[in-house]
């Protein structure tokens, strides 16, 4: 008996799902969940993923005079919001890249022993990474590993930004409004309303006179862990090893998918989160691609998953 739910919003923050999941709780009541929406670190290395990060997103509009102004008449004398924009989002890191909100890390949950020895022996070539993106470092916070940062420490970014003139040649202006998009990565066990609460607090003392702050929260998203052992994930193993010749790795994601931790609360059912994709497919590009290699792979992993699945439920 098998339910297939699907769901076109995941991009936009799924904000209708869950709603959707508990009033229709009895109809999708199950054993398992599986979830076909994560990815693998090496082509040859299939993996089943058990942690994600979550996510808070926010829109800052810094706001000051009515209008946009000449810079050289008023320029000096009335408040600058794309300058004010770009302190504030200058005080959310330290100089080392870590958030430097109070309170922003007081829940991380630590990886654990084991975690930390997977992750150094999964085939990751750093070196390859920075050539594929084009980079002649990486950053992050210090003290910890590449893989540990990208799927198990917590992360500020800005998305997005836009003020005053951009367009071809010179405008000499002092914008109305700056506005910029920022996004935190969180993991286990931070909250996304607490966070935002924190970097709420943090900006809105920071405003310079002169200027106005507002922030919208687009989306949010709790961070998730699925446990690693028992009969589903067993099946899930034995599956994606006959389906790609090879034993899967066990990883995490930074990325973020928010109806997981919805169907671990709301159902009370193991997810199993087998993703088919690969590093360098240029996911949210114009030039996102699937190699028809793993096409094929996930068939036969699917053809075998099912009856697996069967057995363990019947």
């Amino acid at each position: 008996n098998v339910v297939a739910l699907f769901e076109g919003e995941e991009e936009s923050g799924s904000d209708h799902l869950e709603a959707f999941l508990e009033a229709h709780r009895d109809r999708f009541r199950c054993d398992a969940v599986v979830v076909s929406d994560s990815g693998r670190l090496d082509p040859a290395v299939p993996a089943i993923t058990y942690g994600l990060r979550g996510l808070v997103y926010l829109e800052l509009t810094v706001r000051g005079p009515n209008r946009d102004l000449h810079s050289g008449s008023f320029g000096g004398a009335v408040a600058n919001p794309a300058n004010a924009l770009a302190r504030l989002l200058a005080s959310l890191q330290d100089d080392a890249g870590r958030v430097a909100v109070p309170g922003f890390y007081d829940r991380v949950r630590p990886l654990e022993p084991w975690e930390r020895e997977a992750f150094a022996r999964l085939p990751f070539d750093e070196e390859a990474l920075r050539r594929d993106l084009g980079v002649d470092a990486l950053a992050g916070e210090p003290g910890f590993t590449p893989l540990e940062r990208l799927w198990a420490r917590p992360t500020l970014d800005v998305n997005g930004l836009v003020a005053g003139y951009t367009g071809e040649g010179a405008k000499t202006v002092l914008p109305a409004w700056a506005r910029a998009k920022v996004s935190c990565r969180l993991v286990p066990d931070q909250d996304p309303d607490e966070i935002a609460d924190l970097l709420e607090g943090w900006l809105a003392r920071r405003v310079p006179a002169g200027c106005r702050l507002e922030i919208s929260r687009l989306h949010g998203a709790r961070p998730v862990l699925v446990p690693t052992e028992g009969p589903f994930m067993a099946a899930a193993r034995q599956a994606l090893a006959r389906g790609f010749g090879a034993e899967p790795a066990f990883i995490r994601e930074g990325g973020s998918i928010p109806v997981v931790e919805a169907f671990q609360r709301l159902l009370g059912a193991p997810v199993l989160l087998l993703g088919f994709g690969r590093p360098d497919d240029r996911a949210h590009g114009p030039d996102e691609q699937f190699h028809l290699d793993d096409l094929w792979a996930g068939m036969r992993t699917s053809a075998w998953l099912w009856p697996l699945l069967g057995e363990v439920g019947s």
